[in-house]
């Protein structure tokens, strides 16, 4: 069942909101991957940067990717570096939770450095799009999966826009993105609209640390 919030706010091992459904089942449990997924200019990665800072006890899944790495980026860190080659062996062999590809390049999530995080007590979060977050719930059913909502198309539209990073036709492409990725938001376990950022971030701890 969907639970709403609205908020007025290695591959080397290495407002006010309203709560329905289980809540035993919201609670983050030591060993657990945790998929969260939102459409562009939601705000998304701004909030993980927060949960992740007073949270350090929370693990980032590194994905892996066969682009070449940029100045600073660091293999097994930022993300696992591969060949084309290594990739294909990896989806044909069934290594990745996940993958797309992107802008003539492949990114995955590997399976095994999400295990190892996962069976050493550790909970896990994976940032990625809707197809991907629908393959994990495949390849990985347990995994909580989180969906955060802007306030209205037309917010997320305001927000595109003041970013000042995108012509116009990019801009309609996000939100056709964006409408049909809202579209699928009842398929995920949970649900936060990020209206206020501070609101937001409190109902997000609520849910993965008090249930």
């Amino acid at each position: 069942m969907t639970v709403l919030y609205s908020a007025t706010a290695t591959l080397d091992t290495p407002a006010t909101s309203a709560i329905t459904g289980n809540e035993a089942a919201n609670n983050v449990r030591l060993g657990r991957l945790i998929v969260f997924t939102g459409p562009s200019g939601v705000g998304k990665g701004t909030l993980l940067r927060a949960l992740l800072q007073q949270h350090p006890e929370l693990q980032l899944s590194v994905s892996a990717t066969t682009r070449s790495p940029r100045p600073g980026e660091v293999h097994g860190q930022h993300y696992y570096f591969v060949s084309r080659d290594e990739f294909g062996q990896m989806v044909d062999q069934g290594h990745l939770l996940e993958w797309a590809e992107f802008a003539g390049n492949f990114y995955g999530t590997p399976r095994q450095p999400v295990n190892s995080l996962i069976q050493a007590g550790h909970s896990v979060i994976l940032e990625i799009e809707l197809e991907g977050a629908r393959q994990v719930r495949t390849s990985f059913p347990e995994a909580l999966q989180l969906f955060i909502l802007p306030p209205s198309l037309n917010e997320l539209e305001q927000r595109i826009r003041q970013r000042g990073q995108d012509a116009e036709d990019s801009i309609q492409k996000r939100l056709r993105r964006a409408q049909t990725e809202i579209e699928a938001a009842a398929e995920f376990d949970i649900q936060i609209v990020n209206d206020d950022f501070q609101e937001a971030l409190s109902q997000l701890e609520q849910v993965l640390f008090q249930g």
